[in-house]
């Protein structure tokens, strides 16, 4: 039986604020409008912020998440160091580091750059100024590259220094065309000959690059070749960065240290070392997102603050406005429990409403600007749970000052009251 009435009375309730609400229409759909604006807002930072985060990490992608990479400092102040001329790696290293197999790393490349000096590559009367790199067969794995037509460097074709080369789109665009498929046909670099063997799925950085971050790297207008050969093009035995991939995201720092620890065990004090990790990318792009949706948030909940004081405002006149039906009320038995649960019901279902219809709105933004960019910014399920939480705890919090005054009102004051 108890159960029963409890339900009765909450239908009752619920009930009587909705014609007290519809009494006060105007009134109403004001404060109701406070709480949609706010909750939409809130809602439409959250599916910005996802946006972006999916943006950002979607182009750090393209480097390899777990990668690292290690380079000699050629900012050494020691003057003994800083003068000495080399890379300060060498491909005895590389064998040193793969026949070591080190426990945080899962595969390494060498990477051999051209010189200042630019390198011509052409394709009988087309030309290309693409960045040319010597890699070994781990390099696409690590920097998460795909092939769209052809294949990837082989062993054979670093051990016998065969001129094969893998091209990115752009390069594909200038020597053939963007609609042809080269595999097996030949470009020159400088005065050798190379035969395409694969072509590089397209990457985007537009976004990285847009803000200086791209590390000037187009990822389509490159030309992968064996290191070996062009270390041989080159003249030397140097390797200009290593470039690899961890076991996991938090070994990337032990991935350095064991690299560092055999090149430094190889070259004593003669060169000093620097390191980059995509860890630490990722940790900076997690905190400039955070910091950018927390202040999103905290500027949309000054909306939701508007609303809850446009709630705390309509209560209070509805207080007033109804002070002898309260009286009245009191006066036919009504206890203060009644009172105050029904002037807080009524801010409830104001809040509740606006915040569906906030998260309709959100949503609904979210959606369409799926449909005009194509980025993926559907809101995040948590903040919505998150808005409707917060819709409805406004409403306590705003209603419960009226709703408590109203029910701590004299039945004899009410009655007089004009």
């Amino acid at each position: 039986m108890k159960k029963k009435w409890t339900l009765l009375f909450l239908v009752d309730i619920i009930l009587e604020s909705l014609l007290a609400l519809r009494d006060n229409r105007l009134r109403t759909i004001l404060s109701i409008l406070g709480i949609t604006v706010g909750i939409a807002a809130v809602m439409t930072v959250g599916t910005v912020s996802k946006g972006g985060h999916y943006i950002i990490f979607s182009e750090l992608e393209t480097f390899g998440l777990k990668s690292v990479w290690v380079f000699r400092d050629f900012t050494d102040k020691d003057p003994h160091r800083s003068i000495r001329t080399g890379t300060g790696i060498e491909t005895a290293d590389y064998e040193e580091i793969r026949a070591a197999k080190l426990p945080a790393v899962r595969l390494i490349s060498p990477i051999v750059n051209q010189k200042r000096e630019k390198i011509l590559v052409r394709n009988a009367n087309k030309y290309a100024n693409a960045r040319i790199s010597g890699v070994d067969t781990e390099f696409l794995e690590i920097c998460n590259d795909s092939i769209m037509y052809g294949r990837p460097l082989r062993e054979e074709d670093i051990s016998r220094n065969r001129p094969a080369a893998v091209i990115g789109t752009e390069v594909q665009a200038d020597l053939f065309g963007p609609l042809s498929n080269p595999v097996g046909r030949d470009i020159r670099i400088g005065e050798r000959k190379f035969t395409v063997v694969g072509v590089l799925a397209a990457k985007s950085r537009d976004f990285l690059a847009s803000i200086g971050s791209s590390g000037g790297q187009n990822a389509n207008n490159r030309i992968l070749i064996p290191y070996t050969l062009f270390q041989q093009m080159l003249g030397t035995k140097e390797i200009d960065v290593f470039q690899a991939e961890t076991v996991s995201l938090p070994q990337a720092d032990a991935a350095v240290f064991q690299i560092k620890g055999i090149l430094k065990r190889r070259h004593g004090e003669r060169f000093t070392y620097k390191s980059e990790t995509m860890a630490q990318y990722i940790k900076t792009a997690d905190n400039i997102l955070r910091w950018v949706t927390l202040i999103g948030v905290v500027a949309a909940s000054v909306s939701l603050f508007v609303g809850g004081m446009g709630i705390m405002n309509i209560m209070s006149t509805s207080v007033l406005e109804r002070t002898r039906e309260i009286g009245v009320r009191k006066a036919i038995g009504a206890g203060k429990r009644e009172i105050l649960f029904q002037f807080l019901m009524e801010a409830i279902l104001i809040s509740s409403i606006g915040g569906i219809l906030g998260l309709i709105l959100g949503i609904g933004a979210g959606y369409a600007l799926i449909l005009f960019t194509g980025i993926p910014l559907a809101p995040p399920w948590p903040m919505v749970i998150i808005s409707m939480a917060v819709s409805i705890a406004v409403g306590l919090i705003s209603g419960y000052y009226p709703a408590h005054r109203a029910a701590n009102l004299k039945p004899v004051e009410a009655l007089r009251f004009e």
